[in-house]
């Protein structure tokens, strides 16, 4: 699992205007953007990339081509609402040349925990040889993972480790001390607790923040590795002003606009704004504008 280590960039995907598919040609284009701004990979089709909105065929389209464009290691979001369809989209991945994939439990329903494991073990019994396996635990979207379930999928030695997006960091500091005794991969996939699961064992991120500014995240993950405190903490906090203003808008908006501000096309948002909404997002452009600059300076290597 070498190939997921550090800040993985979790992607928007792009939209075409009045049209429910991904725009493939700006698509092609951020990643080029991401890829050359100090991440270590990329993740497609995430809950950020808001892989519910498109088909199957157009989630392994965009996969080809990405996988194809990318200089750096690819992850893909396999995530479906069934097992076959959750093994098509990793079939396809894995025949495009995937470096991992994720796979959250199936999502819209809640399942209990036995069930959970049973859908785990199927998939990974009934696709075989494939890129290393990461349980996606995103309890907002799909039903949690609990820490045993993970512990028990993680020995069957069928899947590599997980992408926890809960942002609870006990939860976090549990499976910490289970990896030093028997290693696996434990990303953290809930930007603000980066810096604390990154400084206390954690592998790295997937970072949505990641997806817009690079820079930023690759400079503190640089800051923390480093041991230089004092721009740790300042990049830290610059990442929490960011994320007090994503939460303030519609899932991925804030992303979007940022990429937009700077220059990268990043299509419209799937679900229109209210007039408070449309005031905020007006309020966010202004405030990137002059927040932006601090942010890249900041950012750069000694």
């Amino acid at each position: 699992m070498a190939s997921v280590q550090g800040v993985h960039a979790a992607l928007v995907t792009p939209r075409r205007p009045n049209a429910n598919e991904a725009d493939l040609a700006a698509a092609l284009e951020l990643v080029d953007f991401v890829a050359g701004r100090g991440v270590d990979g990329i993740v497609l089709l995430g809950t950020t990339g808001e892989f519910v909105h498109l088909d199957v065929a157009d989630r392994l389209r965009l996969t080809q081509f990405a996988i194809k464009r990318s200089r750096l290691p690819v992850t893909v979001n396999v995530s479906h609402s069934s097992l076959e369809g959750a093994l098509a989209l990793a079939r396809g991945a894995a025949s495009f040349g995937a470096s991992a994939l994720l796979l959250m439990p199936p999502y819209f329903f809640r399942y209990s925990q036995e069930e959970i494991e049973e859908f785990y073990l199927r998939f990974a019994k009934e696709l075989g040889p494939a890129p290393p396996l990461l349980l996606y635990n995103i309890p907002t979207v799909s039903t949690a993972i609990h820490f045993e379930t993970v512990m028990r999928l993680v020995a069957t030695g069928a899947y590599a480790g997980i992408k926890d997006s809960s942002g609870r960091i006990e939860d976090f500091r549990k499976m910490l001390a289970v990896k030093r005794q028997a290693p696996f991969t434990l990303l953290a996939g809930a930007d603000a607790i980066f810096p604390e699961t990154r400084a206390e064992g954690g592998d790295g991120v997937v970072s949505g923040v990641a997806g817009a500014l690079p820079e930023l995240m690759a400079g503190l993950d640089r800051a923390i590795r480093l041991g230089e405190e004092v721009k740790r903490d300042r990049l830290t906090a610059r990442l929490l002003e960011f994320l007090a203003w994503c939460e303030r808008l519609p899932p991925s908006l804030a992303l979007k606009e940022a990429l937009t501000k700077r220059g990268v096309k990043a299509g419209p948002p799937a679900v229109p704004l209210a007039p408070e909404g449309r005031s905020r997002l007006e309020q966010f452009r202004e405030w990137f504008g002059g927040w932006l600059p601090g942010v890249l300076t900041e950012s750069k290597g000694a």
